[in-house]
């Protein structure tokens, strides 16, 4: 029986603001600025939040435009941002992908999917952040937890996270696109995590087909 997705977001919805929200939500509370969203994204691959945040914040401080960013020396980007993983290649990234902003975009993010794709370093995860926390266009940002949840609880069975996008983009309700990525990254952080999940804990474990498998032993 596949699980109801409808059930899964209801309950999750009112359970996940006690934990504290992934990074790049947390950019957007303090700007809807899609720039700043599609930079803290880059910088927060392979990086943990409070890393991200703090990275994001002193990396701001010094630019937060395209033109102002290019203005900036490399080493200045790598030590704003550091430790953020890949520092380097990401100092780069950003300078790059802000002068092709600059060169083809007049300096504007794009709001869809193909140009955004377009930009070297932006990957499915990152363009559909940026759409969704952006420009508050629907689409589904599939992560780990993503991922990972999703085939967890029964509602798709797919081997990577492009996969699970497109299996998602058919069953779940496009109201809930948006939302979807907040509340299963900020669950799969604090309560279904990769390894020993709290499914005793979980307001899914009596419709989640992991949890109940863990019940029964």
């Amino acid at each position: 029986m596949t699980i109801d997705l409808d059930i899964v977001v209801s309950r999750l919805k009112k359970e996940y603001k006690k934990y504290k929200q992934p990074i790049v939500s947390r950019v957007k509370e303090i700007s809807k600025d899609p720039y700043r969203i599609l930079v803290s994204t880059l910088i927060s691959l392979r990086t943990k939040d409070a890393v991200t945040e703090t990275a994001s914040v002193a990396l701001f401080k010094l630019a937060s435009t395209p033109e102002k960013m290019i203005q900036l020396k490399p080493a200045q980007i790598e030590k704003a941002i550091y430790p953020a993983g890949f520092y380097r290649n990401k100092a780069k990234a950003i300078i790059d992908i802000s002068k092709t902003l600059l060169e083809k975009h007049n300096g504007r993010v794009p709001d869809n999917i193909e140009d955004l794709l377009s930009l070297k370093g932006v990957g499915r995860k990152t363009a559909n952040l940026v759409l969704s926390l952006g420009y508050n266009i629907p689409a589904i940002c599939v992560d780990t937890h993503v991922h990972r949840i999703s085939n967890r609880i029964g509602a798709v069975k797919t081997k990577n996270p492009e996969e699970t996008e497109f299996a998602l983009q058919k069953i779940l309700k496009k109201k809930y696109w948006i939302v979807y990525n907040d509340i299963l990254v900020t669950w799969g952080q604090n309560v279904c995590k990769p390894i020993n999940p709290q499914c005793v804990n979980c307001v899914l474990n009596d419709i989640c087909e992991y949890g109940k498998d863990k019940n029964n032993h």
